[in-house]
């Protein structure tokens, strides 16, 4: 188990790979923890190294009392990668997990190659959405709210198609700490990054699934239309988390995305 202490919190991450190869840092959704993007890992093999982390709140990391900014997501991932000495990665999150490497992006652009974001965008939800949120779990707990959520995660096919593997996923989803949900809940509400976005300078792709229900197609083209020379794409079929869904896709998407970044380039 690899555990560090990053700014006052314990964060527990997974590095793997070969090191001479592109390096990408793989950021995580709300309620769940790094163990999604394993079947997107097992696919791309030893082309890439990678860096998987469980953001603060949530799996084995620390979950300190509500509420948190995204600042302090940001913050725990740049010094996660300052601790693991990365001077240069490409950077891929879903959900809260896209915001908080747009965000880092923006604060520290020299650590960042390219970017790629799935199913999310640079504002997402209402104050109202995020604060009556916040109050249902804080009354009732996450179960109370994990067959809606399981609904947006994932496409009605796949629900039907592997129920068993739908309800492990919604097991690490209510045993997400109540502190790190809410709290991360907050940071969420309370995030605006149209100028971040409009900041980018490096390579950008931009994906999210047909049948997204917490970040539907439009919303993540909305915030692809602020970044200059972002690419766009959906993944078919799938819902807010292609990375469990679509594996094979966005392993492709990323496989392609190294490609054209490290083109005309001699070292990685």
């Amino acid at each position: 188990m690899q555990v560090d202490l990053i700014n006052g919190r314990h964060i527990h991450y997974r590095r793997r790979g070969n090191a001479g190869a592109p390096l990408v840092v793989f950021a995580n959704s709300l309620g769940t923890d790094l163990r999604i993007w394993n079947g997107v890992l097992d696919r791309l093999g030893g082309s890439i190294q990678s860096i998987c982390y469980d953001k603060r709140g949530h799996g084995l990391s620390d979950a300190p009392p509500a509420p948190y900014t995204l600042g302090d997501h940001i913050e725990d991932l740049a010094g996660l990668l300052d601790h693991l000495h990365v001077e240069q990665a490409i950077l891929c999150g879903v959900s809260v997990g896209g915001m908080i490497t747009l965000g880092l992006t923006a604060r520290h652009p020299d650590v960042v190659r390219g970017l790629i974001l799935c199913d999310t965008a640079h504002k997402i939800g209402s104050d109202e959405l995020w604060n009556q949120r916040i109050e249902q779990i804080r009354r009732h707990g996450i179960e109370s709210m994990a067959d809606a959520i399981i609904e947006r995660w994932f496409s009605k096919s796949f629900r039907q198609a592997v129920p068993a593997a739908v309800a492990g996923w919604r097991n690490m989803l209510v045993r997400t700490p109540v502190e790190g949900y809410i709290g991360t809940c907050a940071a969420l509400r309370d995030a605006d990054l149209t100028v971040a976005a409009k900041s980018v300078k490096v390579p950008v792709s931009c994906l999210c699934g047909s049948e997204d229900g917490a970040t539907p197609p439009d919303l993540v083209q909305s915030m692809s239309a602020l970044i200059t020379d972002a690419r766009f794409d959906v993944v078919d079929g799938a819902g807010h988390l292609p990375c469990i869904e679509a594996a094979d896709q966005v392993a492709s998407a990323i496989r392609r995305f190294i490609e054209e970044t490290y083109r005309d380039k001699n070292d990685p």
